[in-house]
């Protein structure tokens, strides 16, 4: 099957649609899909629901979904670094699924497993808790996370083969595979396409199985906050 299209509006045609839900990787502005994001913007596709670590920065990343109000929802971890977020977190334009971070990961990971919840310590006692499901184990109470099952993933890695395999970079490493596992259809945009038998199996950190369309780009790379000390 060919996997490698010419740009994300390829990519993503056919797959769009109002209302779906979308699992996007990345870490801050680290590994974060842009030309997808890019391509969505473009697309006009509203209501949407948006699983990710974060929603970017004012102007870049999911930002730019926010500002052209195409984001009914963001389920995340994180709003700290995107004014308009925060904004319309708190005007009640957008609704947010706080989730704690590790638990937004595995949320992720069960929903691309198969499994349809599991349980855990973390929140218990807080707001997360509140409306769920609480079982004790062992003299602990754990309460039930519902796995995310979302319609389409899109992420961004460093290597892939035409087969759809992945290598990540370090950071990138963290939401992006979690996030390409638990959708319907995954989309990747990659920095650099390598010939078949080229990436060394076991350094593959995503099988080609879980990948069903690649683009190649090339991407901003963002800084998300420039720290540098003055010259001694």
């Amino acid at each position: 099957m060919k996997k490698i299209y010419p740009d994300a509006k390829a990519a993503l045609d056919g797959l769009l649609f109002d209302g779906m839900t979308i699992a996007a990787g990345g870490f801050g502005l680290c590994g974060i899909p842009e030309l997808l994001i890019a391509g969505l913007r473009a697309a006009g596709v509203k209501d949407l629901t948006v699983a990710s670590n974060n929603a970017g920065v004012d102007g870049f990343g999911l930002g730019v979904l926010l500002e052209s109000r195409q984001i009914k929802k963001m389920i995340s971890s994180y709003v700290g670094e995107n004014a308009e977020f925060m904004r319309q977190y708190l005007s009640g334009e957008l609704e947010l699924e706080f989730n704690p971070q590790g638990t937004l990961a595995e949320r992720m990971r069960a929903g691309g497993a198969g499994i349809p919840g599991f349980y855990t310590r973390t929140g218990v006692g807080t707001v997360i808790a509140e409306g769920k499901d609480h079982k004790d184990f062992d003299g602990k109470t754990y309460i039930l996370e519902r796995g995310i099952v979302a319609d389409l993933s899109i992420v961004k890695a460093w290597k892939a083969d035409p087969s759809g395999n992945l290598i990540f970079r370090k950071t990138a490493r963290n939401f992006n595979p979690p996030a390409a596992t638990c959708g319907k259809v995954c989309v990747v945009e990659v920095e650099e396409i390598v010939p078949l038998g080229t990436l060394d199996p076991d350094h593959i950190h995503l099988p080609g199985i879980y990948v069903h369309r690649i683009i190649l780009g090339t991407h901003e790379k963002r800084i998300e906050q420039r720290t540098v000390r003055q010259r001694g």
